[in-house]
């Protein structure tokens, strides 16, 4: 029998009990005692993840309709965690995939190459799958590529939402492609790139993208730049050792901001200007420029 109407208890307490009424098989009880640890900071995301995967009452599944399990090691689950702003991480997450979703399909309109036509996409730098449970949704984990260098990120794509996996690496050209796709999907990777490397990611993603495919990705611009308050240098780049990521050493994934400029020299240096089939400045997140790409 179920007992829902305890006094407060320390967070830990509220997790095992939760872990023992559901090994007794008293469901309403486990889900009542992990609604309650999942409301503390400290138990916040174990308690989260132990009702979505048993399907409790209350689980996120229930209103998203897909697998809301969240790695422990999600840099970005963490910064919505420790910001300001939010007071449900856990639904601003998961809603900000679903966000991020909707918005790359409303680019992908706008290029005349909608999403759902894609049949193959890898999504770069994919992290723990914040967006990446929403495109398998979308299209099915068939069509679906995930790749990051945080080893743990990319298992735990491939394990919970069905996806094929690829490490990447530290340095662009030790990346191989086992084939191309027609859509290389790239958010926030370049608004976080040193000059060094920049260019060189750029390169080598081009090579992943099919004949008639498209390359997109987001940069931080001028307007981002604007709101943090940093001065670009005469080449139209800024870039500081910092970022939210607590997996990548900082001298390889900073924070970046470049001109619209700057952009579109090093995509005609590398591909040709023809090569820039759509801009959307403000774009992702209401922050973060939107580039396309097309192969030829």
């Amino acid at each position: 029998m179920s007992d829902t109407h305890q006094p407060p208890m320390a967070a830990d307490a509220l997790l095992q009990r939760g872990q023992r009424l559901l090994q007794a098989g008293d469901r309403a009880g486990a889900a009542a005692a992990l609604q309650q640890a999942r409301a503390l900071p400290a138990t916040r995301l174990a308690a989260h993840n132990l009702i979505e995967q048993h399907a409790l009452e209350g689980a996120f599944a229930q209103m998203f309709g897909l697998d809301c399990r969240i790695a422990p090691g999600d840099d970005i689950f963490h910064f919505f965690a420790g910001h300001p702003t939010s007071n449900n991480p856990l639904r601003d997450y998961l809603a900000d995939g679903w966000r991020t979703l909707a918005e790359l399909m409303l680019l992908l309109e706008q290029a005349r190459q909608p999403l759902l036509q894609a049949g193959s996409v890898l999504e770069f730098a994919s992290g723990h799958g914040r967006f990446t449970r929403h495109l398998v949704k979308a299209i099915g984990a068939e069509r679906v590529t995930v790749s990051d260098v945080v080893r743990d990120a990319v298992a735990f794509s491939q394990s919970t939402f069905g996806v094929p996996g690829l490490v990447s690496h530290a340095q662009p050209e030790a990346v191989r492609w086992p084939r191309t796709y027609e859509l290389v999907f790239v958010l926030s990777l370049f608004s976080h790139l040193p000059r060094g490397s920049w260019s060189r990611w750029l390169a080598r993603l081009w090579d992943a993208v099919a004949p008639g495919g498209l390359l997109v990705f987001s940069t931080h611009g001028v307007e981002a730049a604007r709101r943090a308050g940093v001065a670009l240098d005469d080449s139209g780049y800024f870039f500081a050792a910092s970022s939210e990521s607590n997996a990548i050493d900082a001298q390889e994934y900073g924070t970046a901001f470049t001109s619209e400029a700057f952009v579109r020299q090093q995509v005609g240096a590398l591909m040709g200007e023809a090569a820039l089939a759509h801009f959307a400045p403000v774009w992702f997140w209401n922050h973060q420029d939107a580039w396309v790409l097309r192969r030829p």
